[in-house]
C-alpha cells in the first residue's frame, strides 16, 4: 500500500468570514479545535510512517492560538503549508516568519473583488520578503469565468506564477467544468486532483476540526480518529468510503 503522503488538517472551524460556501461550515464562533498535542503526535507519527507534507487550514489556522507551538514541533519534519484567507495575516507576518512554513497560499474566494485580489498580491510579496514562499488559490465560479481570468492576468502581471497558483472550482454549486476551469486559467494550471474525475487517493488524507477523516475535504463520508497515530488514520479511511459532494449521505 502506498504512503500516506499528504495530509489536510483542519485546525479550527473558527473563522471570521463564514462563507456561505465553506465545506467545513466554519463560523466566528466556531468552538472545534485539535489540541495542539495531538496534531503534534499525529503530524509525527505519520511523518515517521512516510507522511511528506501536512497542509493546515480551517475555518482559519491564523485564528488557531497554538499554531506556532504545531508549527515548531513539526519544523524539519513534514513539509508544512498554510491556506489562509489573509484577514490576519499582516499582523501574523512576524510570527509566521519565526515559525518558518514553508508555503502560505491566500485564498481569493471574489476574484471579481478588485481590492481583494490587491492584498493577495500584496501579502504574496510581504510573504517573500520574510523568506516564506508565497502563492494563491483562486475560486473559480462558473458564473465568474472572466472575473477569474481577470484575476489571473493581474497575479501574473505581479510576477505570480502558475506554480504559485491554484485554481479550485467552486463547489457544490456554480461549478465550472474543467475545460472552463482551463479556460479560466488561460494555460496549463494547478487545480484539486480530483478535477478529472472524483475518487479517493490513497496517499492523501482530510482531517476536521471536529476529529474525523476522509479520503476527501468534502465527502460527507467521515469516521471518527480513534488514535493520534498513522495506524488509527488509515483504520478511519477504511471505513469512510468516498461519498461524491453534493450526492447522498451514505
Amino acid at each position: 500500500m502506498p504512503g500516506m503522503e499528504r495530509l489536510s488538517l483542519e485546525l479550527t472551524d473558527r473563522c471570521a468570514k463564514a462563507c456561505a460556501f465553506c465545506y467545513a461550515r466554519a463560523r466566528p464562533d466556531g468552538t472545534r479545535a485539535w489540541a495542539p498535542e495531538d496534531v503534534i503526535a499525529l503530524a509525527l507519527d505519520c511523518a515517521a510512517h512516510g507522511t511528506r507534507a501536512i497542509s493546515f487550514g480551517g475555518g482559519e489556522p491564523l485564528e488557531y492560538p497554538h499554531l506556532g507551538a504545531v508549527l515548531a514541533a513539526t519544523r524539519g519534519r513534514l513539509f508544512r503549508s498554510i491556506t489562509t484567507s489573509g484577514l490576519l495575516l499582516d499582523t501574523a507576518l512576524g510570527a509566521l516568519a519565526a515559525a518558518a512554513p514553508e508555503k502560505v497560499h491566500v485564498s481569493i474566494h471574489h476574484p471579481g473583488d478588485g481590492a481583494e485580489v490587491a492584498r493577495a498580491i500584496r501579502q504574496v510579496a510581504a510573504l517573500e520578503a520574510r523568506g516564506i514562499r508565497g502563492g494563491v488559490n483562486v475560486l473559480v465560479r462558473r458564473s465568474g469565468l472572466a472575473a477569474a481570468r481577470a484575476a489571473g492576468a493581474a497575479l501574473r502581471a505581479a510576477g505570480i506564477g502558475e506554480d504559485r497558483i491554484v485554481w479550485l472550482p467552486m463547489r457544490p454549486d456554480d461549478t465550472p467544468s474543467p475545460a472552463e476551469l482551463a479556460a479560466a486559467a488561460g494555460g496549463p494550471f494547478q487545480s484539486a486532483t480530483c478535477l478529472g474525475g472524483c475518487a479517493p487517493s490513497p496517499r492523501f488524507a482530510s482531517l476536521a476540526a471536529d476529529g474525523t477523516v476522509a479520503a476527501c475535504s468534502y465527502t460527507r463520508s467521515r469516521a471518527p480518529l480513534q488514535a493520534m497515530t498513522h495506524r488509527a488514520l488509515r483504520a478511519a479511511l477504511a471505513v469512510a468510503p468516498l461519498v461524491p459532494c453534493g450526492g447522498p449521505p451514505p
